[in-house]
């Protein structure tokens, strides 16, 4: 048996720096990674990068079409290829690079393979070729990330034209026509994904709901959007049978507003939410607990075992890269037996993106949130075509909406458009510090960019 100052098990965000920074730190660290195709963690090989690559190069194809490009199928085909040839280019350079941070470190011991609890403190490294080796470690971090969502559908399918969010990252072809089964916000990234290459895209949502977690108009105006770009929602819709016609189309028998109707598709893409990955762990041989399917955690990211913790989306939550890498800010300190700087109470406003076409963001409290907590506030509100540089780079579409308090402070932002992303953080730097908004009102920006807007919208 192997003893370490540290196990990780699973090389997402939070565990690699927290492994990097250990191994600075002279702790003998060993870092458990069931998958070589997952050096680095799900952001890197089948999130938030390749998606955001091939969402960028999806737009690039729209503003080409903009300037008069004439497109084809083959002429989509052939940049989609491209597209995905890029993707793949570059995110093996980021899995080697990250394998290597770490791998080449003196005190940082790698192992590939199943990680499975035998105790407390020992876990068992089950190799690809069935060898296992036993490790001890005197503390234990657990970021093994999440997986998609299983569809009971798919249970005893065998084919290749059904997929999830992973999976649909390597098709070699562009489909001509796709279902997503699923609105959240994944789906809703992949179907202005593949609408900008040209693929029809078919979205189907078992309620009535759009976007429910959103103000009912913002939520509306992004759909309105959507459907306008071509992406066709069927509400209150439910697959009842998939059966693959060839290799290349799947028959789909669906129940729509009660009515039973079959459709073709080249491909389906399930996205019907994410769930921390903890099966292989066999945590029953372990005093940790469960609570609704993550990994139970307190304030400081402990588990019910001292001395080990949870980071990233295995603990539930939010399932967002940089909030495991917030985690690692908690949890780190308490590994070199230290007091942690904050916890997870003390956690301020976290900003999110969807990227859709414009980019949908959000900070703080939207209006729901607001009159729910009985909170008095006023909304400054601007459509995106005000904006000059909206017009330089032909992106008006969307809408910038501010909640401000009695008090004057900004508690929240609602942006739809095509910096969305980018501006989003300036608006939760002004949540989380209490500014007023004429604080933002009243700054010189650069121009020509769409957050020099504020000057007007906080008027």
């Amino acid at each position: 048996m192997k003893q370490f100052d540290l196990l990780i098990i699973g090389w997402g965000k939070a565990g690699k720096t927290i492994a990097a920074r250990a191994a600075t730190d002279k702790l003998k660290v060993a870092i458990v990674e069931i998958d070589p195709l997952m050096y680095g963690g799900t952001c890197i090989n089948v999130g938030c990068l390749p998606t955001k690559s091939l969402v960028h190069s999806g737009k690039l194809l729209k503003q080409m079409e903009d300037l008069g490009m004439k497109r084809d199928f083959e002429t989509n085909n052939f940049y989609f290829q491209n597209a995905m040839n890029y993707k793949r280019t570059f995110v093996e350079k980021l899995n080697q690079k990250n394998y290597q941070a770490l791998a080449n470190l003196e005190d940082v011991s790698v192992f590939l393979g199943q990680a499975e609890f035998v105790s407390d403190q020992v876990v068992k490294v089950v190799k690809s070729n069935g060898q296992e080796e036993l490790i001890k470690a005197n503390k234990i971090v657990i970021n093994t990330g999440s997986t998609p969502r299983k569809w009971d559908l798919l249970e005893n399918y065998q084919g290749q034209n059904i997929h999830y969010s992973n999976q649909i990252l390597e098709l070699k072809t562009l489909p001509k026509k796709l279902l997503i089964v699923g609105g959240g916000f994944i789906g809703l990234e992949f179907a202005s994904y593949f609408n900008n290459f040209g693929s029809e895209v078919h979205v189907i949502i078992p309620t009535n709901d759009f976007m429910p977690s959103e103000d009912h108009e913002d939520a509306q105006f992004v759909l309105k959007l959507m459907q306008k770009q071509g992406i066709k929602f069927h509400f209150n819709t439910k697959v009842e049978q998939v059966n693959d016609l060839n290799s290349e189309l799947v028959e789909v028998t669906l129940q729509e507003n009660n009515q039973i109707r079959k459709d073709q598709f080249d491909k389906i893409l399930v996205a019907i939410g994410r769930v921390p990955n903890i099966e292989t762990l066999k945590l029953e041989n372990t005093s940790i607990q469960v609570e609704k399917g993550a990994i139970k955690v307190n304030d400081y990211l402990e588990t019910t075992v001292k001395n080990i913790f949870a980071v990233g989306d295995v603990k539930g939550g939010a399932f967002f890269t940089y909030i495991s890498l917030d985690d690692y800010r908690i949890v780190y300190p308490q590994i070199i037996n230290k007091q942690a700087q904050y916890n997870l109470s003390e956690r301020k406003n976290i900003p999110t993106t969807t990227f859709l076409d414009p980019s949908y963001a959000r900070s703080g409290l939207n209006e729901k949130q607001a009159k729910s907590l009985g909170i008095n506030y006023q909304v400054k509100y601007a459509l995106t075509n005000s904006i000059p540089k909206a017009h330089v780079i032909r992106e008006t579409e969307g809408f910038t909406k501010i909640l401000i308090d009695e008090n004057d402070q900004i508690i929240g932002a609602t942006i739809f458009h095509y910096e969305a992303h980018e501006m989003i953080n300036l608006l939760t730097l002004a949540i989380n510090k209490k500014l007023k908004y004429q604080e933002l009102r009243d700054m010189i920006y650069t121009h020509p960019i769409y957050t020099e807007s504020l000057n007007e919208i906080l008027k």
